[in-house]
């Protein structure tokens, strides 16, 4: 499914390399049983090891650059997550994370910016909950992003403002 050199998503290590496509020699981890060895891009010193035979499950190939820049060309029309009860706030920004799809992350990134808006326009702090999210979004999102577009991580920002500016 997936070759040493692809860049993939993973659960929630987001951008990995696949290192190598191997058997284990770990006690108690079927010999038999062949592997992806990853290695996330921004986590540093970090692998990730995943059952060739239940990849599908949590990892995905990275957008290509043409799926990129259409996904950035419809983030004004992608609309924000609607939270009919507060308490389910963070329950529904770890589904749409849980799901590793960009456009559920854009929900999310514009969803939270729109609270943030609103709760300091009426005097108060951006929630926990919500700058966690937020951070996680944009990671993945930008992250993934960046690898997509060929372009550096600090870039996808400004990036994805200049083209819906120039649209």
């Amino acid at each position: 499914m997936f070759k040493v050199g692809d860049y993939v998503i993973c659960g929630n290590k987001g951008v990995c390399s696949v290192e190598n496509i191997t058997t284990l020699s770990i006690s108690g981890v079927d010999k038999e049983r062949m592997y992806y060895i990853l290695k996330p891009l921004y986590m540093n010193g970090s692998t990730v090891y995943v059952p060739v035979d239940s990849a599908g499950e949590s990892m995905r190939k990275v957008l290509e650059r043409e799926e990129a820049q259409r996904l950035i060309a419809a983030i004004p029309d992608i609309p924000l997550l609607v939270i009919s009860n507060d308490k389910l706030t963070e329950q529904t920004y770890r589904e749409c994370i849980r799901t590793n799809d960009c456009q559920e992350l854009v929900k999310i990134i514009k969803t939270i910016r729109q609270r943030k808006q609103k709760r300091i326009q009426a005097g108060r702090k951006v929630t926990a909950v919500d700058a966690k999210y937020f951070h996680i979004a944009e990671d993945n999102l930008y992250g993934e992003l960046a690898v997509a577009l060929d372009i550096d991580r600090n870039e996808v920002e400004n990036y994805i403002a200049d083209a819906i500016e120039g649209r």
